[in-house]
C-alpha cells in the first residue's frame, strides 16, 4: 500500500475509531508525515533503527521534550496500527523509548486575587455579561476551555447547579458550581444572548460578536484582558484558571478523588485508581471546599 492510502487509513482510525480530537489527528498526521518523509522508502522499511535516526533528528533541531515524547507516541501508536494492518511484519514501535515530557504546573492565584478578578467591574454590555459568565464558570467548575466552548444552553442544570460537560474520549461528567456563576450566567443568557443570537447560532451557551459559538481563542483572550486588569496578577489562560480552581478545592479540604473526578482526568491510569464518586458526593464537596460555592 502507497504512503498516501497509509496515511489516509491512519487518520480514518484515530477520527472514528479511536475518537479523537480534530486537533489531536492534525498533530498525529503531521508527525506521521515527518517519519514518513524520514524514511524515503516503503512502510515495510520502517524499524526500529530509523525510529530512533528519525527522533535523534528531532532532538537535533532543538524541539521541546514535550515534542519528542509525543512525536514517540504517535509514532508507536502508528507503527503498532500498521502492524495491526499486516503491513509491518514486525512492530518496531515495542522497543522504542522516549524520555518522559517535564511535568510544569502553570501559575495559579490565590484567594485575594481570584476574588479581585472576579469582582473586577463590569458593564452590562452584552459582551461584558458573557466575559464574566465565562470566567466565573471557568473558575467554578475548573472545566477545560474546549469543554466549556463547546457548552450548549441546556447543559446547564440551574435546579441543580450543575453543568453536563463532555470531555476527552467524549465521556460525560457533572461539575456542580456555585451561586456567583449562576447568577452571571443568569444575567447573560437573560439581558446578553438574546442579542447575540443568530440564524446559525444553534443551541451553544456561549456565543462570540457575530452570533456563532465561542471559540477557544477567543476564551484565551478575554481570560488575559480581565486578569490585565487585577494588578500584581500572573498572567495566564483559561488553564491557569482550571488548576487554580482545583488547588483552591484542595485547599478548603476537597478529597484528591473528587478532584480529580471534578476535571475529568480519565486516563487508563487514572481511572484503576480512582474510584466513581458520585454527583451527589460532587457537590457536597464541593459546597464546602469551594471559595464561591
Amino acid at each position: 500500500m502507497g504512503r498516501d492510502e497509509v496515511v489516509a487509513e491512519f487518520g480514518r482510525h484515530l477520527r472514528v475509531e479511536r475518537d479523537l480530537s480534530p486537533h489531536t489527528v492534525r498533530a498525529y498526521l503531521t508527525d506521521v508525515a515527518s517519519l514518513l518523509d524520514h524514511l524515503n522508502g516503503p512502510i515495510e522499511g520502517l524499524d526500529i533503527r530509523t525510529l530512533r535516526e528519525w527522533l535523534a533528528d528531532q532532538h537535533g533541531a532543538g524541539k521541546a521534550r514535550a515534542t519528542l515524547a509525543r512525536r514517540a507516541a504517535c509514532a508507536r501508536t502508528f507503527t503498532a496500527f500498521c502492524h495491526r494492518r499486516g503491513w509491518l511484519p514486525v512492530d518496531p514501535g515495542l522497543l522504542f523509548g522516549s524520555a518522559k515530557a517535564p511535568r510544569t504546573l502553570p501559575s495559579v492565584l490565590d484567594q485575594e486575587q481570584a476574588q479581585a478578578v472576579l469582582d473586577a467591574p463590569a458593564t452590562a454590555e452584552p459582551k461584558e455579561l458573557r466575559d464574566q459568565a465565562l470566567i466565573e464558570l471557568l473558575y467554578a467548575t475548573g472545566v477545560r476551555v474546549s469543554e466549556l466552548c463547546a457548552l450548549d444552553v441546556d447543559d446547564v442544570d440551574r435546579d441543580r447547579h450543575v453543568i453536563r460537560v463532555m470531555g476527552k474520549g467524549r465521556k460525560e461528567r457533572s461539575v456542580p458550581f456555585g451561586l456567583p456563576a449562576l447568577r452571571a450566567l443568569d444575567r447573560w443568557c437573560i439581558f446578553g444572548r438574546p442579542l447575540w443570537v443568530r440564524a446559525g447560532s444553534g443551541p451553544a451557551l456561549f456565543l462570540g460578536v457575530r452570533g456563532g459559538r465561542i471559540d477557544a481563542g477567543t476564551v484565551r483572550r478575554v481570560v488575559h484582558a480581565r486578569l490585565a486588569q487585577v494588578e500584581g496578577t500572573p498572567d495566564m489562560g483559561p488553564h491557569g484558571l482550571r488548576h487554580t480552581a482545583a488547588t483552591h478545592l484542595l485547599e478548603g479540604g476537597a478529597d484528591l478523588r473528587s478532584v480529580q473526578e471534578l476535571l475529568g482526568h480519565a486516563s487508563l491510569n487514572s481511572t484503576q485508581i480512582y474510584t466513581h464518586v458520585s454527583i451527589e458526593r460532587l457537590r457536597a464537596a464541593y459546597k464546602q471546599a469551594h471559595p464561591r460555592a
